[in-house]
């Protein structure tokens, strides 16, 4: 972690990952996109998601998170990526041609990694579920074989392989809970880079806005017809029995999940 000298009250106790470790390259031209700043509106103008907006300006690269390409690799570059926390990788297979990857932790620049369905399970590598020994820490995971890996794909996360059995691989969420996955799908050995992620300290509102993060008004400083703890003379009580959402919505420690997903049948214990 990074920190800095005391300048300033905001300064005192920031910190920010440090990036020394990175390439200090431009982001390859052809593996990246503009995508256009929505501000967290939908395709009718409408807010659905809030508290976003602004923030720099910055460049999309496309991460492959399928790793389709049965070839071996050879890691030309580690680089930041403003739109997820971990780092990525840009590999060039054998062929030329050049992808980007999730970067696992302790991968470096010149190593080889390949995807095979009995690869080799070193840190990098990606292969197929029930050829991954017990035990082996993994991230990237297809929950559909060949529709991409949707699991354990931000900063410093891992899941744990426990077992295989009746064509399913039973791993352990960083999370604590324990689902099963088809075993024919694939995986990708190692923790995912930036493990530091988490001991990032912002320090100041405006760091928060560079990032794209507007504030967060609180509900009893609302009116009435904005929120169901708005209102009164002063500070008032809630006056509401169960806390709500801003639409009504009850929550705080109520399970959103739906009941009759089939997917349910598959977590064989629920996360703490």
């Amino acid at each position: 972690m990074k920190n800095y000298k005391p300048t300033s009250p905001s300064r005192r106790h920031m910190t920010s990952v440090s990036y020394r470790g990175l390439s200090r390259v431009s982001p390859e031209k052809s593996l990246t996109v503009n995508l256009p700043s929505r501000s967290g509106r939908n395709s009718q103008g409408r807010i659905t998601v809030r508290h976003q907006g602004g923030g720099a300006k910055k460049l999309y690269r496309m991460v492959d998170f399928k790793c389709e390409k049965r070839m071996p690799a050879i890691v030309e570059t580690i680089e930041y990526d403003p739109y997820r926390t971990a780092f990525i990788a840009k590999v060039r297979y054998e062929d030329g041609e050049r992808h980007y990857i999730l970067a696992p932790n302790g991968l470096a620049v010149g190593a080889r990694v390949v995807t095979a369905p009995d690869a080799e399970p070193s840190v990098g590598n990606r292969l197929q579920l029930k050829h991954i020994p017990i035990g082996y820490q993994i991230h990237n995971i297809e929950l559909h074989a060949g529709k991409g890996g949707q699991l354990v794909r931000s900063a410093g996360s891992f899941a744990e392989v426990l077992g295989n059995a009746e064509g399913y691989t039973d791993i352990k969420l960083s999370s604590g809970e324990v689902r099963r996955v088809r075993s024919d799908g694939y995986a990708s050995i190692g923790q995912v880079s930036n493990p530091e992620y988490n001991l990032t300290v912002i320090g100041k509102a405006g760091r928060s806005r560079w990032l794209g993060i507007r504030p967060t008004v609180r509900g009893t400083a609302m009116n009435p017809v904005d929120h169901p703890y708005g209102g009164g003379e002063g500070r008032q009580p809630r006056g509401t029995r169960k806390p709500k959402t801003m639409w009504g919505k009850v929550t705080g420690g109520r399970k959103t999940r739906n009941k009759k997903k089939r997917s349910t049948q598959l977590i064989l214990k629920r996360r703490k």
